[in-house]
């Protein structure tokens, strides 16, 4: 299963629908298999691999920290689903991310992963549907949206 990257963005907009975006769902639809992994140490957040024994139907797989927040495995997911669309020849026989989601990629790939995965759980549509209703709290945006406080100030362009 191998999609372009124009059916990408259109399976990533079909999860977008409502918040909070359903991670597991959306890496389903697009061909990978997530795994949350007990037992990991506090600094390894996640990391995606080539597998044909555990990957999904694009041969990629997600593993992500069972012991993490939610909101922390949530933003993992969506920062795995990242490198695989937009790093995918880089990814070999895994890309592992620690708690401060560095990998062997260069920073701009990093950053790179975190803004798309800001994008894919914070949608400035549903963003700025919520506050137009006056949904205006970072703390209550956060939570409808399933973030952290931190990712969301910076979503929204508030002070910490």
């Amino acid at each position: 299963m191998t999609l372009t990257y124009p059916e990408q963005l259109e399976v990533i907009q079909k999860h977008q629908a409502s918040a909070p975006v359903q991670t597991v769902a959306l890496a389903d639809d697009l061909g990978l298999k997530v795994w949350h992994v007990p037992n990991w140490p506090d600094d390894l957040s996640g990391k995606i691999v080539k597998s044909a024994d555990q990957g999904g139907p694009s041969g990629y797989a997600i593993y992500v920290n069972k012991g993490h927040h939610v909101n922390r495995r949530r933003f993992t997911t969506a920062h795995e689903i990242a490198h695989f669309i937009l790093h995918r020849q880089f990814i070999g026989d895994g890309l592992v991310d620690d708690g401060l989601y560095r990998s062997r990629l260069s920073n701009s790939m990093e950053a790179q992963a975190n803004k798309l995965a800001a994008d894919i759980l914070m949608p400035r549509n549903l963003l700025n549907q919520h506050i137009a209703n006056g949904v205006t709290s970072v703390a209550r945006l956060a939570e409808i949206f399933q973030v952290s406080e931190s990712a969301m100030s910076i979503r929204v362009g508030a002070p910490n």
